[in-house]
């Protein structure tokens, strides 16, 4: 496993801006490696949601211009895509087939390269209108890809090798579904991690990423619950985040050891948290709105809260300001130390997309396909440019290697049809 020096050195490198055409990994045995260029997992390289600087991304398309390809997809799924060298990845659930699958994309032209069957059939399980049964991020760790499905009543962690072929399955926990599930895998050192928080009593397993083993287990409370976990070094130490279940938890990512947890979260978040290295960030809607900022030192302190809503898309931070789009199409502002409010502005529309922040611009996309770029600036709102592509987009864009790559739906003779698109 990585040791703590090693991740240090991790982390240090991710947050020095992905020099281009650098190769950064967790130093070990079995060290996870991403390129310049790519977004190897869900919320990008930092985990974060911040794309890498001194990027010519786009800043204006539309259904008839901007597309450098766009590929039919098959199903109803809302993951979002990674971006790994020269492949696109992309969960599938295909209820016409009745399967689960990883779809394979070519970077270049969009054409498809191959398909994993993951699951065949266990699709029936009834959510929320607005999930689906492939709502996950895939996670690559230069030789593996990694997938969290439910299927049936249980939740699997699943590896591929870079060519499709299946490696290894393994049991997360029984599932019993409220509104769906989507909790997307994290890598570090030589361990997957993969959560399944559900009103039947879930757990949270750390796997080898070489065999699936399962190197440690910690079951969690019987409530439903969304978040992905994430780790971030904080307060000087490596710590593994998990919010909602009424709690903000960290453990240890080596043994699964608690190093503090205390109330702090609503029930059911669907956020993945984010940090400014003092403080923890956790946001949810059920059954109390809130945004709240606590302390990482495991002292128990709620430095500030707030009764804001926002449930389903993640928080940004960014010099010393936490960003937010709300469910219901407006985008916030606070100190991220005080939660002074700095500023609100109206978006339009409703949002279950994560916002991503690039070059000083946050871009957002709604449900109905519109993307809004606004300043990433503490001053005021500013809105600079919004576009529309498609009808209906759940999905969380990735930004990388100066393009945008995303899933978005469009009606066609009164049937839904899903793409995934590249911009620029």
């Amino acid at each position: 496993m990585a040791t703590r020096r090693q991740f240090i050195q991790y982390s240090a490198a991710a947050a020095a801006g992905l020099a281009g055409g650098m190769e950064l990994q967790a130093a070990g045995l079995n060290s996870v490696t991403w390129k310049s260029g790519d977004w190897p997992w869900w919320r990008g390289p930092s985990h974060n949601g911040i794309a890498e600087a001194g990027q010519q991304v786009p800043q204006t398309w539309s259904e008839s211009s901007g597309i450098a390809w766009q590929t039919a997809v098959p199903g109803l799924s809302h993951g979002a895509p990674i971006v790994v060298d020269d492949q696109v990845l992309v969960e599938i659930a295909d209820h016409e087939r009745q399967l689960q699958s990883l779809l394979c994309l070519d970077r270049s032209s969009g054409k498809q390269i191959w398909e994993s069957v993951i699951h065949e059939g266990g699709l029936d399980v009834k959510g929320n209108k607005k999930s689906s049964m492939a709502s996950a991020a895939a996670a690559c760790d230069g030789e593996r890809f990694f997938v969290n499905f439910l299927n049936g009543d249980s939740v699997w962690l699943t590896a591929v090798d870079r060519q499709g072929k299946r490696l290894w399955q393994t049991h997360v926990s029984s599932y019993v579904n409220h509104q769906g599930f989507g909790s997307s895998p994290l890598l570090w050192g030589d361990l997957v991690f993969s959560v399944a928080d559900n009103k039947g009593g879930g757990a949270i397993i750390a796997a080898n990423r070489e065999t699936g083993e399962v190197v440690w287990k910690r079951d969690r409370p019987a409530v439903p619950n969304y978040s992905s976990p994430v780790i971030f070094e904080v307060k000087g130490q490596e710590q593994l985040f998990l919010t909602g279940c009424d709690l903000v938890t960290s453990l240890d990512p080596a043994s699964g050891r608690e190093i503090w947890e205390i109330p702090g979260a609503t029930t059911e978040c669907v956020t993945t948290t984010v940090t400014d290295g003092s403080h923890i960030y956790t946001s949810g809607g059920y059954p109390k709105n809130h945004i709240s900022a606590v302390a990482a030192d495991g002292s128990g302190k709620v430095v500030w809260e707030n009764s804001t809503r926002s449930y389903v898309p993640s928080m940004l931070i960014h010099n010393g300001a936490l960003f937010a789009v709300l469910d219901a199409g407006i985008a916030m502002c606070w100190d991220s130390g005080t939660g002074e409010e700095l500023w609100k502005g109206r978006l339009g529309g409703t949002f279950s997309s994560s916002p991503v922040l690039v070059n000083e611009q946050i871009h957002a996309t709604d449900e109905s396909g519109k993307t809004s770029i606004f300043a990433a600036s503490r001053e005021k709102f500013e809105l600079l440019q919004q576009n529309q592509l498609g009808a209906e987009v759940f999905s969380t864009p990735a930004i990388c290697g100066n393009r945008i790559y995303n899933r978005i739906a469009a009606m066609e003779a009164d049937r839904r049809q899903e793409y995934v698109v590249c911009i620029g």
